[in-house]
């Protein structure tokens, strides 16, 4: 598969990314190469971007996520600060034109990831470098309803009705690897473990 490559130009056109925030320090002495209509601010470099945005997953006809998990928050707890609400939904975020892949609603592009000791579900697109090509790709509605199913199934109860079993966990497990690696209906996987 040829790899599209992104750029000042394009990174903006049906594009799937996941940014790494990172310090609003890292652009203190920066000026902001664009701004959009919906306040997001755009600071192009050789090799990427970084974004400014209060709002940040679905993008125009872009998909673009914001990864949050290496940024400690700045404020201390017994700080007396005034916060503006706002304000603190900003978040900058950096991502390398290498980051971008084609995002469209048809084409079965993105995988899903489950973290069980966290209990989150997350998707990613198949062109990262992480993809190993097991877990079934969907397009974005299918993806967003395996999601729908997976958190329940990792939250909830009441699903396990009537299922014969001996621990929860491990039939959450079960049933959540089927749903990422076969295309097995909800009820065609629960009908495995009916009484």
């Amino acid at each position: 598969m040829k790899t599209r490559l992104y750029t000042k130009y394009n990174f903006h056109k049906h594009t799937f990314c996941v940014f790494k925030e990172v310090d609003s320090t890292t652009i203190q002495n920066l000026k902001p190469d664009y701004s959009s209509k919906s306040g997001s601010s755009y600071y192009f470099t050789d090799e990427g971007l970084y974004r400014v945005s209060n709002h940040w997953g679905r993008a125009a006809n872009c998909r673009w996520k914001l990864d949050s998990s290496e940024v400690k928050s700045s404020i201390s707890n017994n700080s007396l600060v005034e916060i503006n609400l706002k304000q603190v939904q900003v978040k900058v975020g950096y991502a390398k034109w290498t980051d971008f892949y084609p995002n469209n609603e048809q084409e079965n592009l993105f995988y899903i990831e489950v973290d069980f000791e966290a209990k989150s579900v997350d998707f990613q697109h198949k062109n990262n470098p992480n993809y190993d090509g097991k877990l079934i790709c969907r397009n974005a509605s299918e993806t967003a309803k395996r999601i729908k199913i997976c958190k329940e199934v990792l939250q909830e109860d009441k699903w396990s009705n009537y299922l014969v079993f001996n621990f929860i966990e491990e039939i959450r497990k079960e049933v959540i690897r089927e749903l990422l690696y076969t295309n097995t209906s909800f009820i065609g996987i629960k009908q495995n473990y009916l009484k």
